[in-house]
This record gives structure tokens, C-alpha cells and sequence, in this order.
């Protein structure tokens, strides 16, 4: 179990280190005010528009860094930082949001196995955990123990999968947004590139958090390999 705790540390020292790097980001680009004096609303809607989506509602959402785009109900979710604010990490985030809608307008296809497979990663999710540790601590005893860390290692893949699936979401989602953002002119060289970088900061807790999952999934494999052996 020392082994688990180690692996958990490393993930969570890591994460926390990005995560406040995207704050800072955030934070910076957040006073890098746009000319056009847009607010992340209104460059939401004109993308949206700019694609043809009429069917999309933009509309506010409390919390900080909570902005997402919900293919349930259609809208384009904007924090309080971003919905009515006129700054180059607002413009990012909401054209980051939008990138979903077109995504899910055009049917894209990673953006499609990702909203499948959301119900047994719930499911999954709230199991795992407590299926793996009780299967490490009964595998070295009962073949009853393998057996459950086995089915546990089985969830825990599923939610792996989830993970490495959101980078080709999150990446092409923020690949769309930056080029509609040059293609309309919308941001000075200064504002492009601050965009440019908080969502390359955005991006990089997904590629942690799958990164993550992946090595975790590859110790429990291990775990059960090893007390198939014993």
C-alpha cells in the first residue's frame, strides 16, 4: 500500500503545481484587457453565431474556473470571472466553451465516446476506490480478494479511458477557439497570445489527471499480477 500512497502523492504534488499555474495565468491574462472591449458573453455568442449554432444559450454560472459547456441542455456555461469580464482569459475560456458546442454540433467524434461512456464512469467512479482497497487487502489471502481487486482494476480502467479520451476533447476544443480568434481578428498579437497560453495551462491538467490515472492503473495491474503469483 506504501507504493499507492508514494504514486497518489507524486499525481497530487504535480497537479496542485499545474492547477496553480493555471490560476496564475488566469490571474495575469485577466488584466490584459481587450480593445474591442468585448466581454467573454459576448465573444461566446459571436463564435457560436460565427458557426451557425442558434440553438445555444450563453449564460452565467457562479464559481471560479467553472465555465463548461452542457450538450444536455445546450448552454454555454460562464463563470463570473468570464462572463462579463473584457480581458484575454475571458475571451479564451468562453471561445474554449463554445469549441465544445461546434464539437458537439459537427458531431465530433472523440467529443461522441466521451458522452457515452459518462454514465458508467459515474457509476465507476463512486465504486472503484473502495472494490480496489478491498481487494489489495484481501488478494494476499483469498482468491476471493483478486477476484474483487480484479473487478476494481476493471472500473478504475474505464475511468482511465475517460481521461486519456477528454485530451483530443480539450485540445481540439482549444485548437478551434484560438483559430476563430485569429481568423476574426478578434484579439490584438499581446491578447492572442495570452490567450494562447492560459489554455495551453488549461489543457495540461487533463493531460496531468490522465497521465495520472494511467499510472495508477498500471500499479493496481501490477498489485494483481503479483498476488496472482503468490
Amino acid at each position: 500500500m506504501m507504493g499507492y500512497y508514494i504514486l497518489a502523492g507524486l499525481i497530487a504534488v504535480v497537479s496542485m503545481f499545474v492547477s496553480n499555474q493555471l490560476k496564475s495565468k488566469f490571474k495575469k491574462y485577466s488584466g490584459v484587457y481587450l480593445r474591442n472591449g468585448m466581454t467573454g458573453a459576448e465573444i461566446a455568442q459571436k463564435m457560436l453565431l460565427d458557426h451557425g449554432i442558434r440553438d445555444v444559450k450563453v449564460i452565467s454560472t457562479p464559481g471560479m474556473l467553472t465555465d463548461h459547456y452542457n450538450p444536455a441542455n445546450k448552454t454555454v456555461n460562464l463563470s463570473e470571472g468570464v462572463y462579463n469580464q473584457r480581458n484575454a482569459a475571458a475571451a479564451a475560456v468562453a471561445a474554449h466553451e463554445v469549441g465544445h458546442a461546434v464539437q458537439h454540433a459537427t458531431a465530433y467524434s472523440w467529443l461522441t465516446m466521451r458522452s457515452k461512456i459518462v454514465p458508467i464512469v459515474n457509476i465507476a467512479s463512486g465504486l472503484s476506490q473502495w472494490v480496489i482497497m478491498g481487494g489489495l487487502v484481501l488478494s494476499a489471502t483469498s482468491a476471493i480478494g483478486r477476484t474483487l481487486l480484479l473487478a476494481g482494476i476493471v472500473m478504475y480502467a474505464i475511468m482511465a479511458l475517460f481521461s486519456i479520451i477528454t485530451l483530443p476533447v480539450e485540445y481540439d476544443a482549444s485548437n478551434r477557439a484560438l483559430a476563430w480568434l485569429e481568423n476574426k481578428n478578434m484579439l490584438t498579437r499581446e491578447e492572442h497570445a495570452g490567450a494562447k497560453d492560459a489554455l495551453k495551462w488549461a489543457a495540461r491538467t487533463y493531460l496531468v489527471a490522465a497521465i495520472g490515472a494511467l499510472s495508477t492503473l498500471m500499479y493496481f495491474i501490477f498489485r494483481y499480477l503479483n498476488s496472482s503469483r503468490d
